[in-house]
C-alpha cells in the first residue's frame, strides 16, 4: 500500500538534471520508498544506485521495489550525514550524484503510530529512526517552556510560539501530553481563533518544529550537503528538494558558498582567501513541481529542487 500511495516528487527533473553516466554511482541518501532511485536505475541500465534511511519501514519497502535491479542496488539503513562512512563500508571512493529528497513519505505521514500527522490521532514519536531518539512526547513532556519557544520559533517560524509553549507547560502540569491529537487541540486553542491560518491547520508549524527538533534535520543537512559534496567525483551532481524555507535557505546558502571565487571582507585591497568556484549551480532558480504534478500529488505543492556540479 506504501508503494502505491508514494508518487516521488519532481522525479522526471531529478532524472533530467543527474543524466546518464553509464557505470556510475549514485547515492540517495533519503531514499525512502525508492521512487527516485527506480528512476534513476530505469534511466541507465549500467549505473548504481546506493539507498540510505534512517526509517527501516521505508527501506524494508524500498527493498522489494527495487528487487528486480539485483545487485546494482544497495540499501543501508542509518543517516546520509553519515554517507563517507556508508561508502566506505561498500569500497565505493566517489560518486556520480547525491540525492536528497527533504520530505515526509506517504507512509510516514498516513500512518497514525508513527505520530507525524496532526490529521490521524496516534501516539507523538516523530522519529525517522524509531529505534534510537527521543521522542516528540518526550521533548514535549519535558522541555522549558524557553527551550520549546525557542523550537516553535526558530524551527515552526511561529509567531505564538511563547503562547504555545506555555499552553503545552499547563496541559502537561495536569497530564503527560502523549497523543497527536491531544497537542493538536492544545496548539489550535493557544493561537487567537482571529490569527488562525487559512490555508493551513493552526498546528502545522508546531508538529514541523518538533520533527525538525526530534529528527535534528537542519543540523543533519548542513553536515549531510559537506558530506555528499566530499564524496562527489569532479562534475558529479549534488540535487536537494526542499518543502520549507529552512531547508530551501540552507541548501540555497550552501550552494552560493561554494560557487564564491572570494570571501574577502569588502575593504580588502587584494583577495588573501584562496577560495576557489567549487561548483556550477545548475538551477539559478529553483524548480517547482507543474501545476499538473500538484493536482496529481498535491503534497508536492512547497517542493524546490536546487542543484549543481562539483567542477574542482
Amino acid at each position: 500500500m506504501g508503494e502505491a500511495r508514494h508518487q516521488p516528487v519532481l522525479c522526471a527533473e531529478v532524472v533530467r538534471i543527474f543524466g546518464p553516466q553509464p557505470a556510475k554511482v549514485y547515492v540517495d541518501g533519503t531514499v525512502g520508498l525508492g521512487g527516485h532511485a527506480q528512476a534513476l536505475l530505469e534511466m541507465d541500465p549500467t549505473i548504481t544506485v546506493v539507498g540510505i534511511d534512517r526509517d527501516e519501514e521505508a527501506l524494508r519497502i524500498a527493498a522489494e521495489r527495487l528487487s528486480s535491479f539485483g545487485e546494482r542496488v544497495y540499501l543501508i539503513h542509518g543517516n546520509y550525514s553519515d554517507i563517507r562512512g556508508h561508502l566506505a563500508s561498500l569500497g565505493i571512493e566517489k560518486i556520480a550524484g547525491f540525492l536528497l529528497d527533504l520530505g515526509l513519505s506517504s507512509l510516514q505521514l498516513d500512518s497514525a503510530d508513527r505520530g507525524f500527522s496532526f490529521r490521524r490521532d496516534g501516539p507523538l514519536d516523530m522519529r525517522m529512526d524509531t529505534s534510537q531518539g527521543v521522542t516528540a512526547a518526550e521533548l514535549v513532556n519535558k522541555a522549558s517552556e524557553k527551550e520549546l519557544t525557542h523550537i516553535l520559533r526558530d524551527y515552526g517560524e511561529e509567531r505564538f510560539a511563547q503562547r504555545i509553549a506555555r499552553a503545552i507547560l499547563a496541559a502537561r502540569a495536569k497530564s503527560p501530553i502523549e497523543r497527536t491529537e491531544t497537542l493538536a487541540e492544545i496548539v489550535r486553542g493557544a493561537i487567537p481563533k482571529r490569527f488562525h491560518p487559512k490555508r493551513i491547520d493552526p498546528a502545522t508549524r508546531t508538529f514541523q518544529a518538533l520533527r525538525i527538533a526530534v529528527n535534528q534535520e537542519l543540523l543533519n543537512l548542513k553536515e549531510g550537503l559537506e558530506a555528499g559534496f566530499q564524496a562527489l567525483e569532479i562534475g558529479g551532481v549534488l540535487a536537494a528538494i526542499s518543502f520549507h524555507s529552512l531547508e530551501d535557505r540552507i541548501i540555497k546558502q550552501f550552494f552560493r558558498y561554494k560557487a564564491l571565487s572570494c570571501i574577502c571582507p569588502p575593504d580588502f585591497p587584494v583577495c588573501v582567501c584562496d577560495k576557489q568556484v567549487e561548483v556550477e549551480i545548475l538551477t539559478r532558480r529553483p524548480i517547482r513541481p507543474s501545476s499538473e504534478e500538484i493536482t496529481k500529488n498535491p503534497r508536492s505543492r512547497s517542493a524546490k529542487l536546487r542543484a549543481a556540479r562539483r567542477i574542482i
